[in-house]
Formats: structure tokens, sequence, C-alpha cells
């Protein structure tokens, strides 16, 4: 599971409410419908919203998650255009556009798990989020207090494409209700990342993510991840109830927690 959390970077648009702290809302950009209008007619105007008002995103999307060169070569924006011209990525933009037509329910569990995450990790900032469309890559992008959504990961378990590259292990994350889950999962390791000023033990490495799994499962209220690690973690924090989710985050005495 660790090996998949690959982060770089994405982004999110807040709203306020009168009922809310100005920034409590989150919606997620829709950058994925500029990129899509581009990629499937080759709309100059739509290339020129994704450089003038997303530079960071279609940098980001060019340089470090498709790796096809760097946004300021001469011949960048055709080599970005042909890349999605496979008939296999096509197909990817078409079903995105079709099952993430809408996204007010995404928006809405984002907002309630940010807040409650937020009154638990005090001082926690709500980053800015994004939508794209990937070529099966990274899922969720982090950096910079941005987070971002690679819509062609969660296309759901039974997406036929997903069946000839995921084994059902992996095809049973990659839908429309992790997506939540995973952005917190990525986004609160990016705020504690592993202790890198030593060699990191596999334990230790289980037992970090086994953490902000646990946390995860407690924001949501649901057993969405389920792995020994979080199992030894649940039975921990049940015999230390004075232990909140900001102390456990820093707990590095992992032989502690795995004797439960």
């Amino acid at each position: 599971m660790f090996l998949l959390l690959v982060c770089i970077s994405c982004e999110w648009r807040l709203k306020s409410s009168d009922k809310d702290v100005p920034g409590d809302n989150v919606v997620v950009d829709r950058y994925d419908r500029i990129e899509s209008l581009y990629l499937t007619t080759g709309d100059f105007s739509a290339l020129q919203q994704m450089n003038t008002n997303y530079p960071m995103q279609t940098r980001t999307l060019i340089e470090d998650v498709l790796k096809i060169g760097y946004v300021n070569d001469h011949d960048i924006n055709n080599k970005f255009l042909n890349f999605y011209q496979d008939t296999i990525l096509q197909g990817l933009i078409n079903e995105v556009e079709q099952q993430y037509a809408y996204m007010d329910d995404i928006n809405k569990d984002l907002t309630n798990a940010f807040k409650k995450l937020r009154k638990k990790l005090p001082g926690m900032k709500i980053p800015m989020v994004y939508a794209q469309i990937g070529a099966l890559d990274q899922s969720i992008i982090v950096g910079n207090n941005t987070l971002g959504i690679s819509l062609d990961k969660y296309l759901g378990a039974d997406y036929p494409l997903y069946k000839k590259f995921y084994p059902e292990s992996q095809r049973k994350q990659m839908k429309r209700s992790m997506i939540v889950p995973d952005c917190l999962t990525f986004y609160i390791l990016s705020c504690y990342p592993m202790p890198y000023n030593y060699e990191i033990k596999q334990l230790e490495c289980d037992m970090h993510i086994g953490k902000i799994m646990w946390i995860v499962n407690s924001i949501t209220h649901k057993p969405v991840f389920n792995t020994k690690y979080v199992a030894m973690v649940d039975k921990y924090m049940q015999r230390n109830k004075d232990v909140d989710m900001a102390t456990l985050l820093k707990v590095t005495d992992y032989k502690d927690i795995a004797n439960y």
C-alpha cells in the first residue's frame, strides 16, 4: 500500500458560506474539464486557459506525471496533444466525463472530512484541490498545500480496462468511494512524512502508514482500511484514551504499538 502512495501536486478551491468559517468548504476545481476539451478537440482557447489559469497543474501533469518533456519546450503542446490521441486514453477521457459530470457528493464529503480532521489536528491547513485526467499514473498528487485527484484512477473496480492491468485487490480501491479516503491519506502523509533522518525499518514504515489509515477510518467513520497494522493501532488507542490523533502521529515507539 505504501508503495502506491506516490505524491506530487494538486489544487483545491475553497468556498465560504454564511454558516461556515471561510475556507471550510471544499470544492474540487475542475481542471479536468479544460484538459478534456483540449485533448479531444485541440481547442486552442482551452490550451490557453490551461497555461494561464492552471500553470502549476499543467506543469505538474506534463513534467512530473506524464514525463513527456518541459512546459517551455517549443513542441510540448503538440506532444501533449498527440500523447492523448491513443485510443485507450481517449476512452479514459470519455469515461471520466460521463462518470464525473457531477462531483457534488465528493465536495460534500471532502468538506466534512477536512472539517473533522482540522479539529483533530489543530493548525493543519486545508489544501486546495483540483481534478485531472492522467494516464493511469498517480492517483492522488500532493505538494505545496495542494491536492490533486486523477479521476482516471477511480472509474470503478469493474471498469474493463483496469482488468487488463491491475489485480483484483488493487481494483477494489479504484472506485469513486475511495477518493475522499485517499485524499485524506495522502495529505496527512505529506504533513506527517516518514522520518528519513535514519534508516527506517519496515515495521516502522508499516506502522506509520497504519496510524494514518486508522485516522482516516476514524474521520470517515468507515472501516476503509483493514490491515493488521490498523488493527494494532486501534487496540493501542482503545487502551490509551488520553492519546489524541496529533500525539499518535508523533509516536515513534512503534514496538509499543505493535505489542498490542
